[in-house]
């Protein structure tokens, strides 16, 4: 199978998703023939009902957040450039750093973005900051029925309290920055990719 999808790859192809994404020759094409696995349409683009068959994300609570991700605002298929550029994101940081993302001139498993990436589970409108309801939300996900109403509201309103500096009652990328400082981040958000 590895030779088949290698084969449906370009090696033009193969090596601009080298330079976009960090990831190397044999890891693109171990991922192409996963995504090939996953495509389920045949048409060379995943939908998110291929997102769902991933048992690790059906089980996950922010499974919904992390497959709507692969998604750019409006469409409802992925194709494997942008399957390749989501992933990178959880790239470790100590891999090499030639993954540029084109629009920053940082690399895609940056700290910066990474956390951007993150920032953008909570901020469920994407009006680039992340309200009460927006947390509550996502508290709700990740502990379910574990916890009432009013205790998920009492963390809700003491986390917005700790990150929000301007009083605006809601955490900006840069509040969210901020409190998230001494968080090892580039390690939390790393899936360890076979070489």
């Amino acid at each position: 199978m590895g030779s088949r999808a290698s084969s449906l790859l370009r090696e033009e192809d193969i090596e601009e998703i080298k330079k976009e994404t960090g990831f190397s020759h044999s890891q693109i094409t171990r991922l192409y023939s996963r995504f090939h696995s996953l495509d389920k349409g045949e048409n060379g683009a995943l939908s998110r009902e291929d997102f769902q068959r991933i048992p690790e994300l059906a089980i996950n609570p922010l499974g919904d957040r992390i497959i709507n991700a692969f998604f750019p605002e409006g469409e409802d298929q992925v194709n494997f450039r942008g399957f390749m550029r989501t992933l990178a994101h959880f790239r470790p940081v100590e891999d090499n750093e030639k993954n540029k993302d084109l629009t920053s001139g940082e690399p895609l498993n940056s700290r910066t973005n990474k956390l951007h990436f993150a920032f953008q589970l909570y901020d469920l409108d994407r009006d680039d900051k992340i309200s009460r309801d927006e947390l509550l939300q996502v508290l709700r996900m990740m502990v379910g029925v574990n916890i009432s109403d009013e205790q998920l509201g009492s963390i809700a309103d003491r986390t917005i309290q700790e990150a929000d500096t301007n009083g605006d009652m809601c955490i900006s990328f840069s509040e969210f920055t901020k409190v998230l400082e001494k968080v090892d981040v580039e390690q939390k958000m790393s899936i360890r990719f076979l070489h």
